[in-house]
């Protein structure tokens, strides 16, 4: 709703023109243009840019985003076909007049599809020199466009927060670890392109097709970080799952990657820019294909200290989950207050934490004998807990609990609730360097009420033994003394 007053001020002159496909990029452009002019406000002063400010630009990503627009809804309307996606000056005009709703597209549609299509629309702006809240500006307005103008169904007001926001916070961690590539100048630079187009492909297209302009790398100001690659087998030693039991796959080979970046402290480094601390991590699994993509974010907040063995961070965190276990599925877009720590009790122990509480928009559903829409959104109070044991430089044991409770308060008409709990608990072993093995267990608990269909459990755990590739042989503690 927020582009309703840009497209009304066009669409007198406008509309009556757009019947063709040459018409409506010119009219789709226009608008973007208008919605960029918005979002172009004076960046913080706190949001550092590599780019001087002659090189920095607010009208390139809004035209990048409008070319991206049209080829995928040129895409989608070519692989689904149908009429949702045959887009005229009728269908705009009747979205702008449209009430939003929520829509019923498949789950890994509406929760890893669109913010990975947002994830696009916020890396094109900073990859052009925009600072972040900038970037979230272009991502949200650029959600809002294809919702009115990208597909003929009513818009939606689940895509706009999954695109929009959830998008934002997945293209930031995927910026930043981009940028974290391209500064390594031990790596060929060939090898850090092709890494770094990989993690983000629209920072990429901006370094090829502007040349200098935007070739200049994000400051990260050297961050403690931490890295682990995890490849491996898991098998099911436990479960109940009446529903889609026929479904799960009990045994299967996953691939994951974590990376923690700006851990607390470390001397000299400052959290002045949101996310200059953030995690992420993502699972691959052969049952089927994304298990979870999850990364979290301080948006704002500052360091703390406390003697010499405590070191730490608080402040308002901002988080994207994908977490889909085969017997179930849930995704949140959430802000939460939290802190996260390095303690040192020890000269041989060392153990780094993070606690989180807050709120999120989640959507949460079975799986199996089900249809693949048949999930629903609430509002959910969440929480975490993340902590790391470190053993001198030999072991670490890492532990990870979640909670979400789903409940009836935003789009759920069916009334109920769901409670969604998960544990991953992981004993690795450094056996040379930076080559480890680990055990790894993984949780997956969801209770849910429904006036129709009354209480219903599901649980699912899986052992597993994989080989680990660390990136630093101390497991990412920060020595400050």
């Amino acid at each position: 709703m927020v582009l309703a007053p840009l497209v009304t001020m066009l669409e007198r002159r406008e509309l009556q023109r757009a019947k063709d496909v040459a018409g409506r990029i010119a009219l789709h452009a226009r608008i973007v243009l208008l919605a960029s002019a918005l979002a172009a406000a004076p960046a913080h002063a706190d949001e550092e840019s590599p780019f001087h400010a002659a090189e920095k630009s607010y009208a390139i990503p809004a035209f990048e985003i409008v070319g991206f627009q049209f080829l995928l809804n040129r895409f989608d309307n070519a692989y689904f076909g149908c009429c949702d996606y045959r887009v005229t000056a009728e269908s705009v005009r009747r979205n702008l007049h449209s009430s939003w709703v929520v829509d019923r597209d498949p789950f890994a549609v509406n929760q890893l599809g669109h913010p990975y299509q947002g994830s696009m629309y916020h890396t094109f702006a900073r990859s052009a020199g925009l600072g972040y809240w900038e970037g979230l500006g272009y991502t949200f307005l650029a959600s809002a466009l294809w919702e009115v103008a990208g597909e003929t169904t009513p818009p939606s007001r689940n895509d706009q927060i999954t695109t929009g926001i959830g998008g934002s916070f997945l293209g930031e961690a995927l910026f930043r670890m981009a940028s974290l590539v391209l500064e390594k100048d031990y790596i060929d630079s060939s090898w850090r392109e092709i890494a770094a187009a990989v993690v983000s492909p629209a920072t990429a297209f901006n370094r090829l097709a502007f040349g200098e302009r935007f070739k200049a790398v994000f400051p990260s100001h050297d961050p403690a970080h931490f890295t682990r690659l995890q490849i491996g087998y898991s098998g099911t030693p436990h479960g109940t799952d009446e529903a889609a039991a026929g479904d799960v796959k009990r045994n299967e080979a996953l691939a994951d990657f974590f990376l923690e970046y700006g851990l607390p402290g470390k001397r000299g480094y400052d959290y002045t820019r949101p996310f200059d601390y953030f995690t992420f991590q993502a699972t691959l699994s052969s049952a089927n294909a994304f298990e979870n993509v999850l990364t979290r974010g301080m948006l704002k907040g500052k360091a703390y200290e406390e003697g010499d063995n405590l070191r730490g961070i608080v402040g308002l965190y901002g988080s994207y989950d994908y977490i889909y276990p085969q017997t179930f599925r849930v995704a949140s877009t959430a802000a939460s207050l939290g802190t996260t720590l390095q303690w040192q009790p020890a000269h041989s122990y060392i153990v780094q934490g993070t606690a989180l509480a807050g709120l999120g928009y989640t959507a949460v559903g079975a799986v199996g004998n089900t249809v693949d829409a048949d999930y629903h959104y609430g509002l959910a109070p969440q929480g975490l807990l993340a902590a790391r044991l470190i053993y001198r430089d030999r072991a670490a044991i890492d532990v990870t609990a979640r909670e979400y409770f789903v409940t009836k308060i935003g789009a759920a008409a069916r009334g109920g609730h769901e409670n969604i709990a998960r544990i991953d608990a992981a004993f690795t072993w450094r056996v040379l360097g930076r080559h480890g093995i680990s055990i790894k267990y993984l949780g997956n608990f969801r209770d849910a009420s429904y006036p129709d269909t009354g209480e219903k459990s599901q649980h699912r755990g899986t052992i597993g033994i994989f080989y680990t590739l660390l990136g630093s042989e101390r497991f990412g503690a920060v020595d400050w003394r």
